[in-house]
């Protein structure tokens, strides 16, 4: 397994980090002492030198060894995780998802134009910094933006392990980003869960080219993770940011790993998950008989 440190892999790294500091390259530049076409080029691939990587490291709360990608990157900021995302998806040949309740990438196009005030509404209104938390959030969503555009343009191939505890919970609580957020129609956020559960139903039965989707009836893990292929490359991203029911877009630390060890146990599970999913019709049936004519709304 290919573990060398890759020069444009450090630039994809710092434009990771540096919107998740809500910094532009104008800022960062002035704050490292080098031209804004330095940051520029050093992002686009060029290489560095090593001291202005340390500096820059440092602004960017990282540590050096998380810049360079010299093992496990641990990342603190939504927005820095999902550019990272969007970064490796971008050469996959294949993608292993445990995201709930449903992978981001499988939505239909109404999960996204409510997806922005959901991930608002799980900001609470005393937090600290809540205006750069909010604008935070329009970041993210051009970033998941191009994350869904780059699936669809390329059609790599997609695993996605979906959990059925989850699809009821989203299901009976709408897609809402906190408990009974005001001034929010709760029956129209079911509505919109229901939808997207039935899309799933729909490709459960459809089986589209590329995509094959497993339904959990038993324990998941409690982080969500995602495994991308590419060749004789594999990473491994574990998070607890989540874009579903009660969003978590602020708080957390999430983790990518090239380290064989790391991916290999990673692969083992998610390989177990699929083998003992439901698949295609059989679980289009269980999800419609213990989902989707099941649920209730919350009292």
């Amino acid at each position: 397994m290919d573990q060398s440190i890759s020069i444009e892999e450090i630039g994809e790294r710092m434009k990771a980090f540096r919107l998740g500091a809500g910094l532009t390259p104008e800022q960062l530049a002035n704050k490292a002492g080098v031209s804004r076409a330095a940051i520029y080029r050093y992002e686009s691939g060029q290489p560095a030198k090593i001291d202005t990587l340390v500096k820059i490291a440092d602004l960017l709360d990282v540590s050096l060894p998380t810049l360079l990608g010299a093992g496990v990157e641990y990342i603190a900021s939504a927005v820095s995780f999902f550019e990272r995302m969007r970064q490796l998806e971008e050469n996959v040949d294949q993608i292993s998802v445990l995201f709930g309740p449903v992978s981001y990438l499988l939505t239909t196009d109404l999960y996204d134009e409510y997806l922005p005030q959901v991930l608002k509404e799980s900001i609470p209104d005393n937090v600290e910094r809540r205006d750069q938390a909010l604008r935070d959030v329009d970041t993210l969503i051009d970033i998941l933006t191009a994350r869904k555009t780059n699936y669809r343009k390329r059609a790599p191939s997609i695993i996605s392990l979906i959990s059925a505890a989850e699809l009821n919970q989203f299901l009976r609580v709408g897609f809402v980003g906190a408990h009974n957020p005001p001034d929010v129609d709760l029956g129209r956020r079911r509505e919109i869960a229901r939808i997207e559960i039935e899309n799933m139903v729909r490709i459960l039965r459809d089986h589209p080219i590329g995509v094959q989707l497993g339904v959990v009836v038993d324990s998941m893990p409690g982080a969500s993770l995602q495994i991308f292929r590419q060749a004789n490359r594999m990473s491994v991203a574990v998070s607890p940011f989540r874009l579903g029911a009660f969003a978590n877009v602020r708080l957390g630390v999430a983790t990518i790993s090239a380290a064989p060890d790391a991916t290999q146990l990673y692969k083992t599970m998610t390989s177990q998950l699929w083998a003992r999913s439901l698949k295609g019709e059989h679980a289009a049936r269980f999800i419609e008989q213990n989902v989707l004519t099941r649920a209730q709304p919350p009292a």
